[in-house]
């Protein structure tokens, strides 16, 4: 992995675990930690990160050129065959790009290299093939041709999410890796909306065998309208009973200066999975 970052020109940065806000997305559950910052009776708050996000952003912002990590992530509450609270992310930048398909080809180069430079592996059973370029499809166009909804565009978030897990996810990436490009701009995240048609945003996923590899955004880098979302967000938590967080101003104020850029986050344990034909998250960790 390290020889793919190098040859294609990336840094390698590490940066904090424990940070003042891990980011308010409504559907991951950071975990809390009280700290003495300083000798003293007085307690402050900190979160473990759910993703390396803000402060590779900050980085970016001051000059770092791509970037690349492997970091250690926190989510409460996220156990099971394929998920641990606390894994390995592997997530990457490359600024002064305004096309989220460069990283549509990063992935397909990535995977073919991290196996051995093989265009074919087994999982779990099922030959999959790795040959680029990986299948494209539009979020929207699934919802119509694999779920037989005909105006998808007129659901709603919680409508969107129950077809993709019920009836898309189960097809995806079952003969080789397959991308979901132009998810909704109400499922944006951190992502920018699509240039001539703000319906929609510049995410995409990796997925491969049913499984979710990688998410990726052409980044917002407005402060204005990413600050309107985590408000939104914080609201939106509110109301499903779940704490507020933090708005992470640093973060926030290194966004008027961070170049158009575009990023991706890729679950590291979940590749070795993939790529040692492993049966579940356990047998490629440790502890």
């Amino acid at each position: 992995m390290r020889a793919w970052f190098r040859r294609e020109g990336f840094l390698e940065v590490e940066t904090p675990l424990l940070v003042p806000s891990p980011g308010t997305e409504t559907h991951l559950d950071p975990i809390r930690v009280e700290l003495h910052p300083t000798p003293g009776p007085e307690l402050e708050t900190r979160w473990l990160i759910t993703s390396p996000e803000y402060a590779m952003k900050r980085l970016i912002a001051e000059g770092s050129g791509p970037i690349w990590q492997l970091a250690k992530v926190f989510r409460d509450g996220e156990r099971g065959r394929n998920h641990r609270p606390e894994f390995s992310i592997l997530e990457w930048y490359r600024p002064g790009v305004e096309d989220y398909a460069a990283l549509m080809r990063d992935c397909e180069s990535l995977l073919v290299h991290m196996n051995g430079g093989r265009e074919a592996l087994t999982w779990r059973g099922r030959r999959y093939d790795l040959t680029p370029p990986f299948p494209r499809h539009r979020f929207f166009d699934l919802l119509r041709e694999r779920a037989d909804i005909a105006h998808p565009e007129d659901l709603d978030v919680d409508r969107w999410l129950q077809a993709l897990v019920d009836r898309i996810e189960p097809t995806l990436g079952l003969e080789r890796p397959e991308l979901v490009i132009e998810w909704p701009a109400a499922m944006a995240s951190l992502a920018r909306r699509k240039p001539g048609d703000p319906r929609v945003a510049e995410r995409f996923e990796l997925y491969l065998g049913r499984l979710e590899l990688a998410n990726a955004f052409g980044e917002l880098i407005d402060p204005v309208e990413q600050r309107q979302r985590c408000l939104a967000d914080n609201a939106e938590r509110r109301a499903l009973g779940k704490p507020e967080i933090p708005l992470d101003e640093e973060f926030l104020q290194a966004l008027s200066a961070m170049p158009p850029s575009v990023g991706i986050a890729l679950g590291f344990d979940r590749l070795v999975m993939v790529m040692s034909d492993a049966s579940s998250i356990d047998e490629v960790l440790t502890f």
